[in-house]
């Protein structure tokens, strides 16, 4: 259970940073002329992850933990993938649909080879960390939910850039 708890201590102070890292640089690229849209999906986004928390929370408190090691490959390869996806596009990277008028999209780091690398990764994450530890009711919701939403979400920005980007 220790181990557990390092582990959902830590990836929930991870995405605090993380989302307070995202509101900076929405902040600024809204400021340089960049323009935000579906905006209206962004809290069910949070509630979504909010919920994978919770959810996996509760599910190891009251069913309890099993450890399961071969998850820990493809939840750190989510990690390493978001974290490069992040690192790729520096103070472009937030949690929001942002686009600069006529901006090509970035084709570098892993978007050389993925389209969307950052959910690939939230993707492995939201699957892998629960079943790390049993945790398979979580894992199960949480990716059905994070699916329909990433289809949405991917349409959404696909429209962004063909209407507003290049």
């Amino acid at each position: 259970m220790v181990i557990f708890g390092l582990f959902w201590l830590t990836l929930v102070l991870q995405r605090l940073a993380e989302v307070s890292r995202a509101r900076q640089n929405t902040r600024i690229l809204l400021q340089e002329g960049a323009r935000e849209f579906a905006p209206g999906h962004y809290p069910v986004m949070v509630l979504v992850h909010a919920g994978w928390f919770a959810g996996w929370l509760f599910e190891v408190l009251h069913c309890g933990s099993d450890w399961q090691p071969i998850w820990l490959l493809p939840a750190l390869l989510g990690q390493a993938l978001r974290a490069w996806a992040q690192a790729s596009l520096g103070g472009r990277w937030t949690t929001r649909i942002l686009v600069f008028r006529q901006e090509q999209a970035i084709q570098r780091g892993p978007f050389r080879y993925l389209r969307h690398p950052n959910y690939v990764g939230v993707v492995l994450e939201l699957f892998s960390f629960p079943m790390l530890f049993g945790a398979w009711r979580c894992a199960l919701g949480a990716s059905l939910a994070n699916g329909l939403l990433l289809s949405w979400r991917i349409r959404m920005e696909t429209q962004a850039w063909k209407t507003f980007g290049s």
